[in-house]
């Protein structure tokens, strides 16, 4: 029944949609004629504007433009705005135009993150997704390090010399040699001394000078020191030299026996040894270098004596400018001026009252 019923539809529905196409079409023709003996302007009353655009609803654009002689469309297109009524008016918005800028704490984060790992900006932004900073993507983060200076991009390789300073820095001694000729009876004379400093105290241990700095005398001197550095609760695994011939085997083995592993650095590179080349630099210009040096016990007097002034009074501005031997206590007694050397090395302290 289905097969015969629905063509039929079909057939009625076809006819229905071509009649009124038909109808639509004598109507249009006859306005057509219609307006061409009516006058080029047409003014149309409000009820009958009334009328129009009731007619013309659920009507599209499209087809409004098709039907509409007696006014243009555009005209039309007026009334339906008016007959809607004003758009209510929105208050005036306080939110600049386009994206919100990333929060200063989060921006801070970002620097803080790269700062202390040296990681990428993909690293960091994951890190910034555990820590519950979500409204913020990877070209952002980017952004923020390239403005601070920083780069965006990870470290790659072994590190920098900077970072096995830090990481090493507490069980780290450098050492070198520094010589100042000096008056005995048989003339000027070459003296040697080694030093030795830990790089994250800054404290050091000086030996006793020689005028023949051989192998056994090298050896011996490692011997002390291992000694000084068991005696100060210190710790030592890693000692760094240049390639002088003077730290030859015997240094090595003797160290080697204490676990201590011996570095040395490439040649022609004095930033490697920055640490003791700065203590050799401050003895010299602050003490041995105002002195005519009259024998070997009067250079060791004068080292022994700026290694005390070094160690417990001389405050580093490395460290904050503080006292290897730290701030003394609290005190508000009379100010008094202390002398080493004939009034070469002073400094200041209280007096308890």
């Amino acid at each position: 029944m289905s097969r015969i019923f629905h063509p039929l539809l079909y057939m009625i529905a076809c006819a229905t949609r071509q009649e009124l196409a038909r109808q639509i079409h004598y109507l249009k023709v006859e306005n057509e004629i219609l307006r061409a003996r009516l006058p080029r302007r047409i003014i149309v009353r409000p009820d009958e504007r009334k009328r129009l655009l009731k007619a013309a609803r659920g009507l599209g654009n499209i087809v409004l433009k098709q039907l509409v002689s007696i006014i243009s469309p555009h005209t039309f297109a007026g009334w339906v705005l008016q007959a809607r009524g004003p758009r209510p008016k929105k208050g005036p918005s306080t939110r600049k135009p386009g994206r919100p800028k990333t929060p200063e704490e989060t921006r801070k984060l970002v620097i803080q993150i790269a700062t202390d790992t040296g990681w990428g900006y993909t690293r960091i932004l994951g890190e910034l997704r555990k820590l519950g900073c979500k409204k913020i993507s990877r070209q952002t983060v980017k952004n923020i390090l390239v403005e601070h200076g920083l780069d965006p991009g990870p470290k790659r390789g072994a590190g920098t010399w900077d970072e096995f300073l830090k990481m090493h820095a507490k069980t780290l001694w450098q050492c070198d040699f520094f010589t100042k000729r000096i008056w005995t009876a048989k003339g000027l004379r070459l003296c040697f001394v080694l030093v030795f400093i830990n790089v994250a105290t800054r404290k050091v241990f000086l030996t006793r000078s020689s005028f023949d700095p051989n192998k056994e005398w090298v050896a011996d001197q490692a011997g002390k020191f291992i000694e000084h550095v068991r005696t100060e609760g210190m710790s030592a695994e890693i000692v760094t030299c240049d390639n002088d011939g003077m730290f030859g085997r015997w240094f090595d083995d003797r160290l080697g026996i204490e676990g201590i592993r011996v570095k040395r650095g490439r040649p022609a590179s004095p930033n490697l040894q920055a640490y003791v080349e700065r203590f050799v630099q401050t003895i010299g210009q602050e003490c041995l270098d105002h002195f005519v040096v009259l024998g070997q016990k009067h250079y060791d007097f004068l080292i022994s004596e700026f290694t005390e002034h070094y160690l417990k009074e001389r405050p580093h501005q490395g460290l904050d400018n503080v006292p290897l031997s730290g701030l003394p206590p609290a005190r508000h007694g009379e100010i008094v001026c202390r002398e080493r050397l004939g009034g070469l090395l002073k400094h200041y302290e209280r007096v308890a009252a």
